[in-house]
């Protein structure tokens, strides 16, 4: 189905030319949105998306944004504004590990400044500015009931004592989910997070051997097989359309049942 005409919905999903940002702008291109594909540095890889979201059904619109950087997120919105005039849904995808992994003892302040400036200020003040905007819309008629996804990680509960900058940066995604749920519910806003496991992308891909051998071998999620960019989108599809109407401020676990606590 191919949706382009001015009331096909409009998400933008951040970090969206590959792994799981690509997979949830997949999974929402069959449903016929429209899609801003954002990327920070891989053109190529944004674009190969566009194809593939055309292909899907849907219609995209690729913009080049740091996540870390304030002032291009607002171009980020600015330029989905000028040209779609909606935005539907936010999905706060883009997040970044640390470039290396220390100890606790050893993180540095530039690791932790860098970590939590995409992950969690940059989410942060993208969610109030396109917030800001839902507002609007959703007062002048022009979109009913948007909705904003946060993308965060088992790694909001679960201690890496070799990457706490992410870990925090998670946790804090946590709370930043309920915030927004509870300030943004009277304008019907639903807010939702979603928390992936062990997702089978290129940035896992240098440590598949070792979680080949702890989920098929050793049961580390009661569902043994790795996670996928599309069971994301699947997700996000059924917030998407509608299907939790009744829910703000909720996590959803898409991990394998790893949150699970087992004896």
């Amino acid at each position: 189905m191919t949706t382009s005409n001015s009331t096909a919905r409009v998400a933008i999903v951040t970090g969206s030319s590959r792994g799981i940002g690509r997979g949830i702008a997949l999974a929402l291109a069959a449903k016929g949105w429209r899609i801003v594909i954002n990327y920070n540095s891989n053109s190529a890889a944004a674009e190969a998306t566009r194809a593939d979201v055309i292909a899907a059904g849907g219609t995209a619109l690729v913009v080049q944004a740091d996540t870390g950087d304030l002032d291009s997120l607002g171009a980020l919105v600015d330029a989905t504004l000028a040209e779609f005039g909606r935005i539907d849904m936010l999905v706060n995808n883009a997040g970044i590990a640390p470039r290396v992994r220390n100890d606790i003892l050893q993180t540095t302040v530039a690791s932790y400044d860098e970590v939590m400036g995409v992950n969690l200020r940059g989410p942060f003040f993208l969610t109030q500015r396109v917030a800001n905007e839902m507002i609007r819309l959703v007062e002048a008629g022009v979109i009913v009931a948007p909705k904003l996804v946060n993308i965060g990680s088992i790694s909001a509960y679960t201690s890496s004592t070799s990457r706490a900058e992410y870990c925090i940066s998670k946790a804090g995604m946590g709370m930043m989910t309920k915030l927004w749920a509870d300030r943004l519910a009277e304008f019907g806003i639903n807010v939702y997070e979603i928390r992936p496991g062990i997702i089978a992308t290129d940035l896992t891909a240098v440590v598949k051997e070792k979680y080949d051998h702890l989920i098929l071998d050793q049961g580390l999620t009661p569902i043994r097989r790795w996670g996928l960019p599309e069971d994301i989108g699947k997700t996000v599809v059924a917030i998407a359309e509608g299907l939790l109407p009744f829910s703000t401020g909720e996590v959803i676990n898409v991990d394998g049942g790893f949150h699970l606590k087992r004896l």
